[in-house]
């Protein structure tokens, strides 16, 4: 059996749809006798149903669950001196049978079954993110690209490993690739390089080695940071039989990437496989500086070309440089959440939090690291 969902009611209901709405990303299913109710990305008809009232409480908790399940609990109920009602068709989205039962504080209790299951969200809603395309905003300022992730590296951060950051990118409408939510192949190293000097379509060791004669090294004294993942093991080969340092990440390659800007990481390039949109946000933050970049979309099967299909790209072979991927001025911002060799992750203490962000301009070739103080 299952939380299905809650019965609120509130003295300003409008305010608190439009909040449920426009600012949580519920979706407004179904207005029965004042009630409005709606549903989040998941299997149930609707998981808030909200009503007017002079002052606000909660009203019905549904649980969801088998016929079977229902009928053992209304038993075991029935068995108890709570006030009970029988099964009856319920009048809400989903439909379904149901009975209420009355807690010992008097809160009310629903459980149902056989509800009809709703209709599937359009493919950009069904999941619990701002997909590509969609517009967010007043709609009164400037028309701009916005590449966020919240949180690159979740992993990371649950494992309290570092490197785990959140990362934004924003440049002038049409300045940012639409990049789909599939993988790509990526190499990138820092500023102060003769362009073109690395290439995707070479193998590893011959990066390396071209990297090391402009730097004036050996192939021994270049870093490399690659994803540990079974499907890098020949890049990891090739790079190691010149003698490479290879720097393994668990995840991060967003980070990875922007290593490559810093001297004192000891990482000179990026190199390997890793999701698409993260490739256009590590070349916002290269754009900034001057580093190189290029990346491949890996396509892996019909549904993956759908959704490059769905963003507008012809080409899928198509080998993508920075300016491609980033074609106009941006801004990039990191904040680190785990502490790392690039941001000090968020910490507090003291009634303190502190944080530490790194904020790009392209338009500038600025660099700002900033330590936030706020109260917490």
């Amino acid at each position: 059996m299952r939380l299905r969902s809650v019965e609120l009611a509130v003295p300003q209901a409008r305010e608190a749809a439009e909040f449920l709405e426009t600012l949580w990303g519920l979706i407004p299913v179904a207005t029965r006798s004042g009630t409005q109710y709606f549903r989040g990305t998941g299997d149930h008809p609707y998981i808030l149903a909200i009503k007017s009232a002079q002052a606000a409480s909660v009203g019905a908790i549904e649980f969801s669950g088998s016929p079977e399940e229902i009928d053992a609990t209304q038993a075991r109920v029935r068995r108890s001196s709570a006030p009970v009602q029988e099964i009856a068709e319920l009048d809400a989205p989903g439909g379904g049978k149901a009975f209420t039962v009355q807690g010992p504080e008097a809160q009310t209790f629903r459980f149902v079954a056989e509800t009809n299951a709703p209709a599937a969200l359009p493919p950009e809603r069904d999941k619990p993110m701002l997909f590509v395309g969609e517009e967010v905003g007043t709609g009164a300022g400037p028309e701009l690209d916005i590449a966020v992730d919240p949180l690159e590296g979740t992993t990371l951060t649950a494992k309290a490993k570092p490197n785990a950051l959140s990362v934004l990118a924003v440049a002038p409408k049409g300045g940012l690739l639409h990049a789909p939510d599939t993988y790509m192949d990526k190499i990138a190293i820092g500023p102060g390089y003769p362009a073109g000097l690395i290439d995707l379509d070479q193998n590893a060791a011959d990066n390396v080695r071209a990297l090391a004669e402009a730097k004036g090294v050996s192939a021994q004294e270049i870093g490399v940071c690659v994803l540990d993942r079974p499907r890098h093991a020949s890049i990891i080969e090739a790079l190691r039989s010149v003698g490479a340092r290879v720097q393994l990440i668990d995840d991060g390659d967003i980070a990875g990437v922007i290593q490559c800007t810093k001297p004192e990481t000891g990482i000179d390039m990026y190199l390997g496989q890793g999701g698409a949109p993260e490739g256009v946000l590590a070349a916002a933050a290269l754009k900034c500086v001057g580093g190189q970049f290029q990346g491949r979309l890996v396509l892996r099967n019909d549904e993956e070309r759908a959704r490059a299909a769905a963003t507008g790209i012809e080409d899928v072979k198509r080998r993508y440089t920075l300016d491609d991927l980033v074609s106009q001025d941006a801004i990039f911002i990191a904040v680190g959440v785990t502490s790392g060799s690039l941001l000090h992750g968020v910490r507090s203490g003291g009634g303190t939090i502190l944080t530490n962000a790194l904020v790009m301009n392209s338009a500038t070739h600025t660099v700002t690291e900033l330590h936030v103080r706020q109260p917490g």
